[in-house]
Parts: C-alpha cells; sequence; structure tokens
C-alpha cells in the first residue's frame, strides 16, 4: 500500500515541484489554447466577411450584366442575348446559394430571387402591344433589384459587425476566464506551497530541537522525527547518537568518581605526612625546610579542593534530577544563602540587597539553595571590597524572574558563550582570591535545567547581570523588601 511515509525528503520536494509547475502549466495551457482558438475565429470572421463582400459585389456586377443583356433582348430577341442573361442569372443564384450558406439573413436574398423570378417571367412573356410600357417594368424591376443589392451589402456589414460584437464578448469572457483560472491556480499553488512547506519544515524543526537538545546535554528525551523517510532516518540516527552521549556520560562519570576517590586516599597520607613534618616530629627542620613543607601543605590544600569539587560537580550533575520538589518561598530562601555566605560578603564590605517577594515556586529548597548559594558566592567573590550586590524577584506571567548584580570587572565578551561550561574560567579574575574551578554556574545552570529553569548572561554598563527565570507556583502575595 502507498505511504508517504516511505517517500524521500528529495522526492517530495519534487512532487511538490511538479505538482505547482503542473498547475502553473495547465493554466497557462488553457490560457493560450482559449487565445489560439479566438485568433482563429477571428481570423475566420475576417475572411467571411471579405468574401460576403466580394460575393454581393459579384451579385451587383452580375445584376449590371444581366440588365444589360436583358435590355438588348427585349429589342433584338437574339437567343445568344437570353443565353448571357440566363448564364449570369444562373451565376447569381449561385451567389444567393453562397451568401445564404455563410448564414445572411434569408429574407432578403430570397427578395432578390424573387425579383430575378419576376424579370425572366417578363423576359419570357409574349411581346406586348405596348413596347415602352414593357421596357419600363424591366426597368423598374432592375431598379428594385440594385437596391436590394445595396440592402444586401448592408446586410452584410451589419452581419460582420455582430459577429465582430460577438467575438469581443468571447475574447472578454476568455480573459476573464484565463484571469479566474490564472488566480484559482495561483491560490491553489500557494495553498499547496504551504500545505507542502509546513509537512516539510515540520521534521526540519524537529531535527533542529532535537540537535539543540543534545547540544544543551539534555539526554532523558527520545527523538522520534516524523515525516519523509529519510528525515525519520536521521531522527533515529540522533536517537542512536543521544543514546550513545548518554553511555559516554555515565562512563564519565564513573570514572571520574573513582578517580576522585583513588586520589583522595593518596593525598590524605602525603597531608598528614606533610603535618607530621611540620610538626617536626621526624627531627627539628631549617628554614628552608620549613618553607618547602609550607609549599607542600599549601598545594596539597588545593589539590585536596579541586578534587571535592570534582566531587560536589559530579553529584550535582547525576542528582540534579532527583528533585523533591515542595512549595517554596524564593525570597526567604536567598536570605538564608546570604547568612550562610555572611562572613565572606562582610570581610569584603559588601551591600547586599533583596527587592521584591514573597514568591512561592515548586523547587527542591535544598538543591536551589545551592545553586543560589554558588551564584552568589561567584558574585562576593568579584565585587569589589565595599561594593554592592543587588538582587531582585519579580513576577512576570507564569514564571518568577530573579536578578542578580554585582559591580565587578564583569564577564569578558569572549568568555560569555562558554561562561557554563564545567570547569571554565574566565580571563578576568580577582586578584585578591583563590582561583576558582569553574564549576559553580555550570552547576547552577543544571539545577534550574531539572526543575524547567534557566539562568542567562544579560547584558550590562558595570559588573555582570545574571537571570533565573522559575515556573511560578502561586500568585504572589503583597510585594515585600528586604535588605542585608
Amino acid at each position: 500500500m502507498f505511504s508517504l511515509h516511505r517517500i524521500s525528503f528529495r522526492q517530495m520536494l519534487l512532487i511538490g515541484f511538479l505538482s505547482i509547475a503542473g498547475l502553473l502549466a495547465a493554466a497557462s495551457l488553457g490560457g493560450l489554447l482559449t487565445l489560439e482558438r479566438l485568433t482563429v475565429q477571428s481570423r475566420e470572421g475576417v475572411v467571411r466577411a471579405a468574401r460576403m463582400t466580394s460575393q454581393v459585389q459579384q451579385l451587383g456586377d452580375r445584376s449590371v450584366s444581366m440588365e444589360r443583356a436583358a435590355r438588348q433582348y427585349m429589342v433584338l430577341e437574339d437567343r445568344a442575348l437570353r443565353q448571357r442573361f440566363d448564364d449570369d442569372a444562373a451565376d447569381a443564384a449561385r451567389l444567393l446559394g453562397l451568401l445564404r450558406a455563410q448564414g445572411l439573413a434569408p429574407a432578403p436574398l430570397n427578395a432578390w430571387a424573387a425579383r430575378l423570378d419576376e424579370i425572366r417571367a417578363l423576359l419570357d412573356a409574349p411581346r406586348a402591344a405596348n413596347p415602352r410600357k414593357r421596357e419600363q417594368d424591366l426597368t423598374a424591376k432592375f431598379r428594385d433589384l440594385g437596391a436590394l443589392t445595396g440592402g444586401l451589402a448592408e446586410d452584410v456589414r451589419r452581419h460582420s459587425e455582430l459577429n465582430n460584437r460577438v467575438l469581443q464578448d468571447k475574447l472578454e469572457n476568455g480573459r476573464v476566464l484565463l484571469g479566474q483560472q490564472v488566480l484559482g491556480a495561483i491560490v491553489l499553488a500557494a495553498v499547496l506551497s504551504l500545505v507542502f512547506g509546513i509537512w516539510l519544515t515540520r521534521p526540519i524543526r524537529r531535527l533542529e530541537k532535537a540537535i539543540a537538545r543534545l547540544g544543551e546535554n539534555r539526554l532523558d528525551e527520545r527523538i522520534e522525527i516524523p515525516g519523509p523517510a529519510d528525515l525519520r532516518s536521521l531522527g533515529q540516527r540522533l536517537d542512536w547518537l543521544r543514546l550513545r552521549l548518554v553511555e559516554l556520560d555515565a562512563d564519565k562519570a564513573r570514572f571520574l568518581r573513582h578517580v576522585s576517590h583513588e586520589l583522595k586516599t593518596p593525598l590524605a597520607a602525603l597531608r598528614e605526612g606533610t603535618a607530621l613534618l611540620e610538626d617536626e616530629v621526624a627531627g627539628p627542620l631549617n628554614d628552608k625546610q620549613h618553607e618547602v613543607t609550607r609549599i607542600l601543605r599549601d598545594n596539597t590544600a588545593v589539590l585536596q579542593r579541586q578534587i571535592e569539587d570534582l566531587l560536589r560537580f559530579n553529584a550535582a550533575a547525576f542528582e540534579a534530577r532527583d528533585l523533591k520538589p515542595r512549595r517554596t518561598e524564593l525570597a526567604s530562601l536567598i536570605q538564608g544563602a546570604i547568612d550562610h555566605q555572611r562572613l565572606q560578603w562582610q570581610a569584603r564590605r559588601l551591600h547586599i540587597a533583596i527587592a521584591g517577594g514573597p514568591l512561592e515556586a515548586e523547587v527542591d529548597p535544598t538543591k536551589i539553595g545551592v545553586a543560589l548559594g554558588n551564584l552568589l558566592s561567584n558574585a562576593i567573590r568579584f565585587a569589589p571590597p565595599g561594593g554592592r550586590i543587588d538582587i531582585r524577584l519579580a513576577r512576570q506571567g507564569g514564571h518568577i524572574i530573579i536578578d542578580l548584580r554585582d559591580d565587578g570587572p564583569g564577564v569578558a565578551p569572549a568568555d560569555q558563550a562558554r561562561i557554563f561550561e564545567p570547569f571554565y574560567r574566565g580571563e578576568r579574575q580577582p586578584e585578591d582570591a583563590l582561583k576558582g574551578t569553574g564549576i559553580g554556574l555550570s552547576i547552577v545552570k543544571e539545577t534550574l535545567a531539572a526543575h524547567g529553569g534557566q539562568i542567562e548572561l544579560l547584558p550590562a554598563e558595570q559588573g555582570a547581570h545574571f537571570r533565573i527565570t522559575l515556573p511560578c507556583a502561586h500568585t504572589p502575595r503583597s510585594p515585600k523588601s528586604l535588605a542585608a
């Protein structure tokens, strides 16, 4: 059984183009045939009018020739003259038959033939006692015949005008019909183009969204592309790629967990050994040896912190979708994150202000609290001493918007596209702070994506401006401002 799903994308394109071209070609061919038919009719009408005019002229010539032969016959009684009259009369009857066959009105033709019969009867009558009276009757008959010939010429002219009007009406009707056909073909072609466009572009848009999901590491949704056979096959390959990426991601996570745990044991031994050396358990140390142990201790601490960050990111990436959502008031959650980091921002003499709220959302408060804490920690780290951090909550439609601004150096233009990638550190790093691992913002992004939200970096004249968007759980109550 024939099925559209068995047709490839290229075949559907070809069918669509051929269908539209066929419609336009049919309309054009119909118009061409109509124009050709009307042109032939016009040519035939001109030829017929010229032929009828010529036949009327010939009829007039025969009338003159018959009158001359009839007058001479009435005087001389010569049979040759009568034969010439009869020949002209027969030719005139033939011309009348031709005019009648071409649609000329029969009444004047019958009248012309009747006058000819009267003239013939007058010639056949015995010689009258009054020849002058007979000649006058003959003259009157031929005068009537000439008048009838003039009438026939006028009838031919009117007949030609009528045919021209009929032809013009047909031409106008053909023009209107052609316009309707072309307009109908254009509309139908537009509808077909729209139908084919929607039917063909819909799977392409789904392919684009599927590729975007793969790029965003959203691998939990199966990829299935309806439409032509080759696009469906491409969707199946993308789904295979999705499953392969899931396997690779799981392998990577297992590798990170094993390596991190394997590193912690020798690192703990190294840290304990360094502490024993610093405590001079193995004997007294001189100044250079103390400097070496201090360097060992500091680098061991840095390495331990980086391993712990690696484990924390690995856990966050896998536990982000293991949510326990409940209705949570976000302003209080943010205030808790601020209070938790009070020592850090007070040591840098920062001023943190919250505006807006209370606003509620269906979120996992623990995970959202960690994400907000990471974002706040990042702002505290980059804000200059004595600077300011502003947090504003608002409701827009069915979403909650959380804006966080600081007056630090901001994000360099070259770093803005990659700022949320794991382990990526921008070029603008504070000089008076420890070098970060670059996973804080990636944890924020993973956590918000699991809640159906997002985080984005917005343009700012000074500092950095981050915006969090979360689904709203309830219509907000009266606004409230908090300051820290």
